[in-house]
């Protein structure tokens, strides 16, 4: 008797959202399976890679060898992005304001908006705006960034329990979508996605940013609950959690010092570009087997081995 592989049922499946517009948008989500169990179910969108871009050269935040392959192009993020896009394969560009900061440069959010204008409308391929995190002032900077930005649905992020009113306001009225950002719990997630959910913004507007660890900085426990919110919306139902879900990854590898730590500075570690890359590859991969529908990623190689992975799981 022919062997047969034991096979799940699930009841619930993941809900598709749309960012972009024109050839060049993406459909995200839409699995009725775990990831890649495509012996199960089906997994008709295949998880994308964007790139990371800053609006302002980073200098010593980021190590020299994340810096290296974009050296002609820091501090301007249009012709950073272009490079993206143009020469290492980015199905996505992820704008990130960090001179919005407060506690930085603080820029204001009409120079925020214009500067996501012109890399929006630099590439084909969708765009994500993220803020500095702070929730006060990406409650000013994202309404900006999503009227200057209208009509190229754009992901704005992250928006959170404190700020999601206006964001979210700003989303519906210039049809963007948002990535709904909370503290590595699924029970918050889920609460976040209700009450976008009252103010008015549809399903196919939402994208779960859970927060993201990098290897050896609390990446397991962010699988981990990646997994019980996969776990809910397939097998429990649970049509608050059956969002695509969104992973900023490179900031969260590259900031550590095992990244940042050169070879004079740690020769026991190996190769600084070597282990930053694989650093970065391992938590990329290990995103994708916990849900991940779209990765923020840093360095191209890793954006390589990515997509690798991804073509060879799913051929």
């Amino acid at each position: 008797m022919a062997f047969e592989i034991p096979k799940q049922i699930y009841s619930g499946s993941i809900k598709t959202v749309t960012i972009g517009k024109g050839d060049k948008a993406i459909t995200l989500g839409g699995e009725t399976s775990y990831p890649f169990y495509v012996f199960e179910g089906v997994m008709p969108n295949p998880p994308r890679v964007a790139m990371e871009v800053w609006d302002k050269d980073p200098g010593e935040d980021w190590a020299e060898p994340a810096k290296e392959p974009f050296r002609e192009v820091l501090g301007d993020p249009a012709a950073w992005a272009k490079k993206c896009v143009n020469e290492y394969g980015a199905d996505a560009v992820a704008l990130i304001l960090v001179s919005t900061d407060p506690n930085g440069d603080d820029a204001p959010p009409e120079a925020a908006a214009a500067t996501a204008k012109k890399v929006a409308e630099a590439v084909d391929v969708p765009v994500i705006v993220y803020g500095s995190s702070n929730q006060d002032k990406d409650a000013e900077v994202l309404p900006a960034v999503a009227e200057a930005c209208q009509g190229l649905n754009v992901v704005l992020g992250p928006v959170q329990d404190k700020n999601y009113k206006k964001v979210g306001a700003a989303a519906l009225a210039y049809n963007h979508v948002v990535a709904a950002n909370t503290p590595i719990d699924v029970n918050l997630a889920k609460q976040l996605n209700i009450l976008l959910g009252q103010l008015g913004v549809k399903d196919s507007q939402i994208l779960v940013d859970p927060t993201t660890g990098g290897l050896g900085y609390g990446m397991e426990y962010c699988y981990s609950v990646m997994e019980r919110d996969r776990m809910a919306a397939l097998t429990q139902e649970d049509d608050r959690l059956q969002f695509p879900i969104i992973n900023y990854a490179g900031q969260e590898v590259w900031k550590v010092k095992e990244c940042k730590q050169t070879n004079e500075e740690a020769p026991q570690l190996g190769d600084q570009q070597t282990r930053g890359i694989l650093m970065e590859a391992v938590t990329a991969v290990s995103l994708l087997l916990a849900g991940s529908d779209l990765l923020i990623l840093r360095h191209p190689e890793t954006v390589k081995l990515a997509k690798t992975f991804i073509q060879e799981m799913l051929a």
